[in-house]
């Protein structure tokens, strides 16, 4: 009986034994909690890190970022203004270089008339047509020596290959000996006003 009244005992001794490894295990996870808890302030300081490198990116001040704004645009707002002056310039140029060219342009059938009228003349020149066509001959002189002076001169077209840029071909004819797209015949003469095409000159072209 003594013996049995042990047992029971012993078994209780040993259940509490088994309690204290629990109690020993739960001390293990008071450290597991205690390193977790470093860990998680670690991480908050490696945060604050991370924004002071964000204040970083932003180092200029809002009104630099400004001024440099406004300068940019006055830059631009110059450079604009100096091409616009360079085109009215041009501009301007270009009109008084060709300011006469209406003018000229309706004094050119007149100049073509006199010469009509003088290629009537013969090769007697005491006869009253020749004299009289004396005066027309020094008009049409002084007509030319003026249309010069402003920077009018006369296409050359004969014997010359065919450029459309200075003749308009209005009759075409084959001549034997002769190469195909060569001017045969200025039939209306064409003028240049400094640089610019006025008139080009019609022609007759070689086929």
């Amino acid at each position: 009986m003594e013996e049995e009244k042990k047992h029971p005992e012993h078994k209780h001794h040993e259940h509490k034994e088994c309690k204290c490894h629990e109690h020993h295990e739960h001390k293990h996870e008071e450290c597991k909690c205690h390193e977790h808890e470093h860990k998680h302030e670690e991480c908050k300081c490696h945060e604050h890190k991370h924004e002071e490198c964000k204040c970083h990116e932003h180092p200029e001040p809002p009104h630099e970022k400004r001024i440099k704004e406004l300068e940019d645009s006055l830059l631009r707002s110059k450079a604009e203004f100096i091409n616009y002056r360079k085109r009215l310039e041009e501009e301007q140029s270009r009109l008084l270089k060709y300011c006469n060219e209406d003018l000229i342009k309706e004094t050119l059938p007149i100049l073509d008339n006199f010469e009509r009228a003088i290629k009537m003349d013969d090769t007697n020149l005491d006869d009253e047509v020749s004299k009289f066509l004396s005066g027309f001959k020094m008009i049409y002189c002084n007509l030319v020596n003026i249309l010069k002076s402003y920077g009018v001169i006369e296409i050359d077209g004969n014997n010359k290959p065919f450029d459309p840029t200075y003749h308009e071909a209005i009759m075409t004819e084959k001549r034997d000996g002769v190469q195909p797209g060569m001017v045969l015949e200025v039939l209306q003469k064409g003028y240049i006003l400094k640089d610019k095409v006025i008139r080009p000159a019609m022609v007759k072209v070689s086929e």
